[in-house]
């Protein structure tokens, strides 16, 4: 994704200086591949780099968003993948914008979701989720609870795309049974429902999914320990993960 040069566009050509710094502004989450996506995302959505334009090169672009080459290439490779972006070689090659996505390549609308019903819906989760988590490390675990908690994360971990959100809903479920409270089980169960259609309409990315196996694995380890803050921040972290790329595919 590296170009050799290229010709500056015209001062007049060129995105604001305030916006281009508030989009590409260093990256201070757990979840570097998912947000670098949404911010990429941003840059496209709010015209930062407009179709047809140029993302700036990766050598630039990495440190400016504080992450690594490799998981800006990731990022890029993704949303290349999704149409969202091409790669072009030659003098004035470079990665940029593509200037009519297909058809296939834009999400499909959750039920045409307003921003403030999305960021409710994460919102709810986040609180209802870390919680359960929490509750969860902090209840005494019987041989039972663990096995199960073990088990799914066993059957998550390493699944195919056509099996992974099934099997990652139901690990998270199971957070919520081991935590003891039936009402917070029917709520997760609830908020995970509405979580999925969301889901449904953004692509389902490889290196998320093995962000998110190494994410289920901490989480459960953490209440396997008795660890309640653990198990909280943990969570937190993961759900901030995807809540990221929602964000960024879906506003």
């Amino acid at each position: 994704m590296e170009p050799l040069a290229a010709p500056r566009p015209a001062a007049d050509e060129e995105p604001g200086r305030g916006a281009d710094e508030a989009v590409f502004r260093p990256i201070r989450g757990g979840n570097a591949f998912e947000e670098t996506v949404e911010r990429l995302l941003q840059a496209l959505r709010l015209g930062v780099v407009a179709p047809g334009g140029r993302l700036p090169p990766g050598r630039e672009l990495a440190p400016r968003l504080g992450v690594s080459r490799a998981t800006l290439r990731e990022a890029v490779a993704t949303l290349q993948s999704a149409g969202y972006l091409e790669s072009r070689r030659g003098r004035y090659g470079g990665t940029f914008v593509v200037a009519a996505p297909p058809a296939g390549a834009r999400p499909r609308p959750a039920r045409s979701r307003p921003a403030a019903d999305l960021e409710d819906v994460l919102q709810f989760r986040l609180v209802l989720e870390a919680g359960a988590a929490e509750a969860a490390a902090a209840r005494p675990l019987t041989r039972a609870d663990r096995g199960h908690l073990t088990g799914l994360l066993a059957g998550c971990t390493g699944a195919g795309p056509a099996d992974y959100r099934r099997l990652d809903s139901r690990l998270h479920l199971a957070v919520a049974e081991v935590a003891g409270s039936p009402s917070l089980t029917t709520a997760v169960a609830d908020v995970r429902t509405r979580v999925n259609e969301l889901l449904d309409a953004i692509p389902l990315l490889p290196p998320n999914i093995e962000h998110s196996d190494r994410q289920h694995a901490a989480v459960v380890t953490a209440i396997l320990a008795g660890d309640p803050a653990g198990a909280r921040s943990g969570m937190a972290e993961h759900l901030a993960g995807t809540a990221a790329l929602l964000r960024g595919f879906l506003t």
